[in-house]
């Protein structure tokens, strides 16, 4: 499989110590902002999966994972603006420092539904940190706290973003062939 993979990409982009300096990067200013206050990573599946657990693993103790899947695309392929939560947190985030880590900001129209929508759960405070940010795509007024990279519009995958769910596993973040996604 690895070489089919290899024979599917065509350029590495951000590579696995690229992208591992910038998450420490991130976890730093996140001690510096929190200090000993407890943290809610809220883990946007399943793209943000691998980011999360490498960023949650340098923030130390006072971190809690939570989980959530959304959709907001329906039987199209459009974002329509309205999520559809398919899994929510499993407990509450009211008083508590929360940051929802998203793999990629595109449209932003399904985060900015998403924010929306913790908001009215009384966090403490609620930030977005995005992987990744494709400012050229934005349809949303929505803008990430904090962002590890900011990238052109071109079709990714590695570390957690997928193309039909392959992919995700790749250590750096990669253009995918185009003949491969147009086939």
């Amino acid at each position: 499989m690895g070489a089919c993979i290899n024979n599917d990409i065509e350029k590495i982009i951000l590579t696995e110590e690229q992208i591992q300096n910038r998450i420490s990067e991130i976890a730093e200013d996140f001690k510096k902002i929190y200090g000993n206050e407890e943290m809610v990573l809220i883990c946007i599946l399943k793209g943000s999966v691998i980011f999360t657990a490498d960023l949650s693993r340098m923030l130390g103790d006072n971190v809690r994972l939570e989980f959530m899947q959304v959709s907001s695309y329906g039987d199209g392929t459009q974002s329509s603006g309205n999520i559809n939560i398919i899994k929510d947190l499993n407990t509450s985030i009211e008083g508590k420092h929360a940051i929802i880590l998203e793999d990629i900001i595109d449209t932003g129209n399904t985060l900015k539904a998403l924010k929306a929508e913790l908001s009215n759960r009384n966090p403490k405070s609620l930030k977005l940190c995005a992987f990744l940010d494709k400012p050229s795509r934005r349809t949303a007024d929505i803008d990430a706290d904090y962002v590890g990279f900011e990238v052109e519009d071109n079709f990714l995958v590695g570390y957690g973003l997928d193309y039909s769910q392959k992919y995700r596993n790749l250590p750096y973040i990669a253009i995918l062939k185009r003949d491969v996604y147009e086939k």
